[in-house]
């Protein structure tokens, strides 16, 4: 169990807690599949002294196009790392583009279905393949492949387990992640390809039943963060909360591998 007092005493919230923090709000542009997690720092951060924090949750691709158009974001916490070198070569990072940010956790892939499905969850998605052929499943839920990570990786998974050809015409796609996994619990499709970390959520715990899909089933979800230019310290601040080793109890409770296991 996480012991809240060693993150509410960290130094660096000491350091940056102070007037000038709470009179420069930062805005955190971070990856839908993070929300849990991020917003359970981020008031942990808050009650620390460490500034007030404005979250806006999305598609890590989406939001790479609104940071090289300039958006006001001040932290970009994504889904991957590819994101976040496409906004350093942009030379939108705090540091140009040598800044290539930080890994700050490794994310996992699952298979969701809404208890009731004919769906058979199994980690291998042996039984997603005998419904897609035998028609049980006529409705399937991921994030967009074009500029979600996570739907990226959902379409890498099914290519691994020869499925994505039978598939395709019957995927319901959402904007990012999350959506994804409404469409998957809304009785309009038979399950998913979603975020670990969603499915631990007691919401869709209690909704659907999942399964860690292998890591070898595609790329590794190496999940990156960065400074971006014009970061006021309360962001600045939290860049270093999420990365600090008393914050990893929180990765990991939300279904997050650490960098580097």
């Amino acid at each position: 169990m996480i012991d809240r007092r060693s993150l509410l005493g960290m130094p660096l919230a000491v350091a940056f807690a102070g007037r000038a923090v709470a009179q420069a709000p930062a805005t955190v542009a971070a990856a839908a599949n993070v929300k849990p997690a991020i917003e359970e720092l981020a008031a942990l951060f808050e009650r620390a002294g460490g500034g007030p924090l404005r979250l806006v949750f999305g598609s890590s691709g989406n939001f790479v196009a609104q940071i090289l158009q300039g958006a006001p974001f001040h932290l970009f916490v994504s889904a991957d790392e590819d994101t976040v070198f496409r906004v350093a070569d942009g030379g939108r990072t705090l540091g140009g583009a040598a800044d290539r940010g930080r890994v700050y956790a490794l994310g996992r892939l699952a298979l969701l279905a809404p208890k009731g499905s004919p769906l058979k969850v199994d980690p291998e998605l042996r039984d997603l393949g005998a419904a897609l052929r035998d028609g049980r499943v006529s409705k399937f839920a991921i994030a967009n492949p074009e500029h979600a990570p996570y739907g990226q990786r959902a379409r890498e998974a099914m290519q691994h387990a020869g499925l994505w050809a039978l598939a395709q015409s019957r995927l319901v796609i959402g904007e990012n992640v999350s959506q994804a996994v409404q469409f998957a619990l809304s009785g309009s499709t038979q399950g998913g390809l979603v975020a670990h970390s969603l499915t631990l959520t007691p919401a869709v715990a209690a909704a659907g039943t999942s399964a860690l899909v292998p890591a070898s089933f595609h790329a590794p979800l190496l999940q990156r963060l960065v400074l971006l230019k014009g970061a006021p310290p309360a962001a600045r601040a939290f860049h270093d909360f999420v990365l600090a080793p008393a914050a990893q109890p929180v990765w990991q409770r939300h279904g997050y591998t650490p960098p580097g296991a």
